[in-house]
């Protein structure tokens, strides 16, 4: 097994991902195979994103099967390994990234950089610091999820042989909180959540919600993969109490899986990526 995430690993990012933008209306193109750039518009913020959709090698010759999603976010910085260890571990799914915010304005691009639309969607809380808030718009988290189940799912839904009862979601660090948050919010949009090292600052909310009185007594319905590096001190502590909030529930529709992997908050992703891949694997196989 440890030579076949070796083997995955190193393709994964080895492979060659090219990512050529234009200022046409058909938005970013990118290469790498059977993945296209489709943009997508939130249409209830008017706020415009690009879906890249990677189908499996024989989606097009077995016409009656359908299959598995994987949606994830921060596209740009996933497609590589979660292509690379779905092409060998789950060959079936059907991978869809979220882009960030395509058509932020040149001025906030250049100040915040490209993945700044990230902070304000994936972040459940504004800021204390009126500055820091003026600039990220942090705590749209529910807007960026309405987003997901109003205009993304439908989409994909509509246009691909998808199996609706078996949607994942992928995400990391703000992605990972982000995750979480749908998780308790509105677990039903999800069947499958990877939740790889949730960022610090997301953790203690989710913590506090998970804990209220709304949530009481309610089931999650959900299969939750959490992780994090052994060299995360203050994260994996907080994911800690995360994880033990969850199994306090006593929730009999909630199958938990945790594991600690070696690295830093950046060299534990890759490892997490192929994990995770092996367990969703092994759930979709039952």
């Amino acid at each position: 097994m440890k030579t076949i995430q070796l083997f995955i690993l190193t393709f994964a990012i080895s492979f060659n991902v090219s990512f050529a933008q234009n200022n046409t209306k058909e938005g970013s193109k990118l290469a790498f195979p059977r993945t296209k750039v489709v943009p997508i518009k939130d249409t209830k913020n008017g706020r415009q994103y690009d879906l890249y959709i990677r189908l499996p090698e024989k989606y097009s010759k077995d016409k009656a099967t359908k299959h598995p999603v994987i949606y994830y976010t921060d596209a740009m910085w996933h497609v590589e390994m979660l292509s690379g260890s779905t092409e060998y571990i789950l060959e079936n799914a059907i991978l869809v990234g979220i882009s960030w915010q395509t058509d932020m304005n040149e001025k906030s691009k250049k100040e915040l950089g490209a993945h700044a639309s990230r902070y304000r969607d994936y972040s459940m809380t504004k800021s204390k610091k009126p500055e820091y808030q003026a600039k990220y718009q942090f705590g749209q988290a529910s807007k960026h999820l309405a987003f997901i189940r109003n205009d993304v799912i439908p989409y994909v839904e509509k246009n691909y042989r998808t199996d609706a009862g078996n949607r994942t979601y992928y995400g990391y660090s703000l992605g990972g909180g982000f995750g979480g948050y749908i998780l308790l919010n509105q677990p039903d949009t999800f069947k499958n959540y990877i939740l790889g090292s949730p960022s610090r600052g997301s953790t203690p909310y989710l913590v506090k919600i998970g804990s209220g009185a709304a949530l009481k007594g309610k089931t999650l319905n959900a299969n939750v993969f959490i992780s994090y590096g052994n060299k995360e001190k203050v994260l994996g502590e907080r994911t800690d109490k995360f994880i033990a909030m969850l199994k306090a529930r006593k929730d009999q529709s909630l199958n938990l899986k945790h594991i600690v992997v070696g690295g830093t908050h950046s060299t534990a992703f890759p490892m997490t990526t192929v994990r995770s891949i092996y367990w969703l694997a092994d759930l979709l196989k039952k």
